[in-house]
């Protein structure tokens, strides 16, 4: 079974977002990574010292056929330094996984289907 992991900012750091709503976008891709028969797990990271650690915990939990990048974190000026730093983590502790990137929750799967061809 395939298995990918996602990579996302924390919605509820975002200032003057609806979290809840993103909670569930969210929630709503690993439930259609579920009906698709693949397995699918869910990291959230801010930007202070704990993303690092978080990162390489879920990392090396298993080999990650692919790893998904969201858009939040590449598209946000302000978090460019982090998303260097998820690319460097994923070729380091990772190496074996295809790295995907998608524009929203809404294409998170489709991104990764992408990847695992």
């Amino acid at each position: 079974m395939s298995s990918v992991l996602v990579v996302g900012y924390d919605p509820q750091a975002l200032p003057g977002t609806d979290a809840e709503t993103g909670r569930a976008a969210l929630d709503g891709s690993l439930k259609r990574f579920a009906e698709i028969g693949v397995e699918a797990a869910m990291t959230l990271v801010v930007f202070d010292e704990s993303a690092e650690p978080a990162l390489v915990a879920s990392l090396t939990e298993r080999p990650w056929d692919v790893v998904v990048v969201g858009g939040g974190i590449r598209k946000t000026e302000q978090l460019l330094p982090l998303f260097e730093q998820i690319v460097n983590l994923i070729r380091r502790h990772a190496p074996q996984a295809a790295i995907a990137f998608n524009t929203g929750a809404a294409d998170t799967v489709e991104a990764a289907q992408r990847r695992l061809g």
